[in-house]
């Protein structure tokens, strides 16, 4: 196995699936719900979007793209570590990914602590 800080994003998620993979599931329901808020909202993001890396249309567009990895892999993300990193850390889509992920584990109360802290030392 590589270094951690030699790994790219598909690797730190494919690690995290294999290590945690009983907390995977409610994630990815999570990942779900937040890009559908963002879709939904789309107005209202775009009208108080400012200061960020990417625009507002580019981020709901890896908002849109993360629902259709959902929609067309669902039950293989949950089971399959591959599946999991290749499909929805790889490429830009990890930006949005990513940041929903470390999301997750700071303001949901009902979190593993041990999920916390691999998000932590893998994503931040």
């Amino acid at each position: 196995m590589e270094s951690l800080n030699k790994m790219n994003n598909v690797a730190k998620a494919k690690l995290l699936h294999n290590l945690m993979t009983g907390e995977i599931p409610a994630f990815i329901d999570y990942l779900k719900e937040q890009a559908q808020v963002v879709t939904k909202n789309s107005e209202e993001l775009r009208a108080n979007w400012s200061g960020q890396m990417f625009g507002a249309d580019f981020w709901l567009q890896l908002a849109e793209e993360t629902i259709k990895k959902i929609n067309t892999y669902g039950k293989e993300l949950k089971r399959s570590a591959n599946v999991f990193g290749d499909q929805l850390f790889d490429g830009y889509l990890a930006v949005f990914t990513s940041h929903v992920l470390t999301y997750y584990v700071t303001n949901e109360e009902k979190i593993d602590i041990k999920f916390k802290q691999a998000v932590e030392l893998f994503f931040n």
